[in-house]
């Protein structure tokens, strides 16, 4: 289990699956939220609490995801699918970078070029700790 919060702590979520992996995308809005992922489906293994803002794309990269920030300190806390996978469930990302470093740090980290090709990278070796600086 992995438990996330914002810098004030009024938004938290819970990871309750192992992920195994976490995700470092190039796209424009990972580039710029700074988002690393770790993946589950909501009221299955991911579990949210606390006023959000939520942010839509407008545009066809990252198509079908809603983006939540705490209302109150700003932080992108993960995203939520817009529709239901085939199997009935929403697809969530949790950002990690809201963890407790040592709780996430040996994590290995998977590259997705979001930006260009739409297509997993190969790994590099990195885990998340490697992604703090």
């Amino acid at each position: 289990m992995l438990e996330g919060r914002c810098l004030c702590g009024a938004v938290s979520w819970r990871l309750d699956a192992d992920p195994g992996s976490a995700t470092s995308c190039n796209c424009l809005a990972c580039r710029r939220n700074g988002g690393i992922w770790a993946y589950g489906h909501e009221a299955v293994d991911v579990q949210v609490s606390g006023a959000t803002q939520p942010y839509v794309r407008g545009d066809l990269a990252d198509p079908g995801l809603t983006f939540h920030r705490c209302a109150t300190c700003g932080n992108l806390a993960y995203w939520r699918g817009l529709e239901l996978s085939e199997d009935g469930r929403r697809r969530m990302g949790v950002n990690l970078r809201l963890c407790e470093p040592e709780a996430v740090a040996a994590i290995p980290i998977k590259h997705f070029d979001g930006l260009g090709s739409w297509i997993d990278l190969p790994s590099d070796g990195r885990t998340v700790a490697n992604m703090w600086f």
